[in-house]
């Protein structure tokens, strides 16, 4: 990073974005505020898909780096080279799910926050599955409505802090909860309705996989009876031989992910009632394994028929 950051010290441009949030004296970042932080996603995040990827990630290391100088110093600081040694070694650094472009959290990794915002971001041990994903959304879904509206996700986001503070624990005050809140709903309110739906959430809330995704349900003709055991295990989170309840619902969830990538509860609602009318063959409202075996062979089946075209 220093060698760029010497081969930068030459050509004045324009206005650089970052070079307010570094400290005049010692060239540091400093602590951003949640505003400052929504702040920088917003300006990087330039058409609002929620990812800083490609032309924008580009812009952003280029702005980064040569934020450190005094001056005004402009995108040919950085060969084209350059520019691609500095993305790999920053993606391996900060891209943890390796999916080619940053998202918010991974961002809020390289940002120095004020503690109690960063915090927000280090519920950074994802979830094991949907399973337990979905048990926090009827937690906090309180009028269940189908959306984490303004005042769950304010509720959401004080236990968050607690759990994450332990007995270091400091009292995050109402109005600071507030411009927590409001912060996190302009950054994941993505249709901008005032709430947040399932996969709005779930962007907030990530899985540590789906694992639906890997690569044995895409283009393999012939799934393993280990393959069946392993998921059906990752869902069957009781054990009682069922998949039911939230289960059901972060298995669901997870399926849905695949062809589907807004969804609200409604959404979920009507593929559970979909799924079951085609596959729940003794009509309890709950897979047993066999059913799951018929919904994972029509879904490699379907995926090596995307492929075929």
């Amino acid at each position: 990073m220093a060698e760029y950051i010497n081969k930068a010290s030459g050509c004045q441009k324009k206005y650089n974005f970052m070079r307010q949030f570094r400290d005049r004296n010692t060239r540091k970042l400093n602590n951003l505020t949640s505003a400052q932080f929504m702040e920088v996603w917003s300006h990087y995040d330039a058409d609002g898909n929620g990812y800083i990827e490609d032309q924008e990630l580009d812009n952003f290391l280029r702005e980064f780096v040569s934020s450190v100088n005094t001056s005004d110093i402009g995108p040919e600081m950085l060969s084209e080279s350059m520019l691609e040694e500095l993305k790999k070694c920053f993606m391996e650094a900060y891209d943890d799910n390796q999916d080619g472009k940053i998202e918010i959290r991974e961002l809020a990794q390289l940002l120095p926050l004020e503690e109690s915002f960063l915090l927000l971001f280090r519920f950074d041990n994802p979830l094991e599955s949907s399973v337990e994903f979905m048990k926090i959304w009827r937690e906090y879904d309180i009028d269940g409505s189908g959306f984490i509206e303004a005042n769950e996700l304010k509720n959401f986001l004080k236990d968050l802090l607690k759990e994450a503070k332990k007995e270091k624990f400091q009292f995050v005050d109402e109005d600071k909860l507030i411009e927590y809140t409001d912060t996190l709903l302009n950054i994941f309110d993505a249709n901008k309705d005032g709430k947040l739906q399932l996969s709005e959430m779930a962007k907030l809330l990530p899985v540590k996989e789906n694992f639906l995704c890997r690569s044995v349900f895409k283009g393999c003709s012939k799934l393993t009876r280990e393959d069946i055991e392993r998921v059906f295990a990752l869902y069957d989170r009781d054990k009682n031989g069922k998949i039911e309840n939230e289960e059901l619902k972060g298995f669901l969830k997870d399926l849905l992910e695949l062809v589907k990538k807004d969804y609200d509860a409604q959404d979920l609602m009507h593929f559970q009632e979909t799924i079951l009318y085609g596959c729940d063959l003794n009509r309890d409202g709950k897979i047993n394994k066999k059913e799951l075996t018929m919904i994972l062979l029509a879904l490699t089946k379907h995926s090596l028929e995307e492929e075929s075209k």
